[in-house]
């Protein structure tokens, strides 16, 4: 059985609760305050304790958090580009918060939220409702995202349901190093990322709508990469793709999508997901200076994201998965992080 347990960890709008969830081998903390996921601690093949995840110890950081650590991202995750999208002949224009484009559901998206709790079996459910006309979706939208701990696997199940068709596209946020928050790089970590095509980007990080073969590419992460050697190939800063898990009109099934190593430690997280699609994101724009927990400086490459969704502009591409909700529909999608050591 998972410990179930939760806490004040101070006031924004209102009181943020901090919930922990311990089972014999992992422990998770998530706070009210953008559905976050604050730490995951486990051990390590030598029985050491560390923090897998980047984040701030305090409320006081993640007030602003422009980074998104470990954040739920919503009402869409990622960008959609010059942020406008037409639904029904009808134009919305979405605030341009990223280059030119909008990104991660707009200046105050469901990151900045304070998101109602209460306790499930092994676990915690968050609830936010995002009234019509928000950051500039249509509709009333109520969402809901229940994460649970069993043993070594941290599952993540999004739902959501609206009152007018809209856009949506909900992932987490979180940022992983496997030597622990605070190392300096992710150059010693080995990652597969089972995907056959990825989305070649244009300069300002919108797909430019071409499904491509990663064969013969620097995408192919097919078999185990090491990352440092990989980002020395890379043009341009790094990853910041996404992978495709499933090509569009397919069944929503949940499949295994990747796995990183990282040899030192023997640490190991694999990830499963209903979602098309996955942003491998190498943390090109970190520079060093937010200062997280226990003071560490978060510089570039020092975590990677694994963040499971829909494809990037997905709601301007029709010949992408369909990025629209509907009335009378539910948003549906489950995401696992499982860690063990070898």
């Amino acid at each position: 059985m998972t410990e179930v347990c939760k806490e004040e960890f101070g006031t924004a709008v209102g009181p943020v609760e901090k919930w922990t969830l311990r089972s014999a081998s992992v422990c998770v903390e998530i706070i009210s305050l953008g559905c976050v996921i604050k730490s995951i601690t486990t051990e390590d093949r030598s029985g050491q304790s560390a923090d897998l995840v980047l984040g701030y110890d305090d409320l006081e950081g993640y007030l602003s958090n422009s980074r998104y650590f470990g954040a739920v991202v919503g009402r869409v995750a990622n960008r959609i580009a010059k942020g406008r999208f037409v639904i029904d002949e009808k134009e919305y224009k979405l605030a341009i918060n990223n280059g030119p484009n909008a990104l991660h559901g707009g200046l105050k998206g469901f990151d900045k939220a304070v998101w109602t709790t209460e306790a499930v079996d092994n676990g915690v459910k968050l609830r936010h409702s995002s009234p019509g006309g928000d950051e500039g979706y249509p509709g009333n939208l109520n969402a809901c995202v229940t994460y649970t701990l069993e043993k070594n696997t941290l599952s993540v199940l999004y739902h959501a349901q609206t009152d007018h068709t809209t856009p949506i596209n909900l992932t987490n946020h979180s940022y992983f190093n496997l030597a622990g928050q605070g190392s300096p790089d992710i150059y010693d970590h080995e990652v597969t990322i089972s995907a056959e095509s990825y989305l070649p980007v244009d300069d300002t990080m919108i797909p430019t709508g071409e499904v491509k073969s990663v064969e013969k590419t620097l995408f192919d992460l097919r078999k185990p990469v090491l990352l440092g050697s990989r980002l020395k190939e890379l043009p341009g800063p790094g990853f910041d793709h996404n992978f495709c898990l499933c090509s569009p009109g397919e069944p929503p099934l949940e499949r295994k999508c990747a796995r990183v190593v990282h040899p030192g430690t023997g640490c190991v997280l694999e990830v499963s997901t209903t979602q098309p699609g996955v942003q491998f994101y190498t943390s090109n724009f970190l520079d060093g200076t937010l200062k997280g927990k226990g003071g560490a400086a978060y510089s570039k490459h020092s975590a990677f994201c694994l963040e499971t969704q829909n494809w990037p502009d997905a709601v301007n591409q029709p010949h992408f998965p369909d990025a629209l909700l509907r009335p009378g529909e539910t948003y549906t999608h489950t995401t696992c992080f499982t860690f063990s050591v070898v």
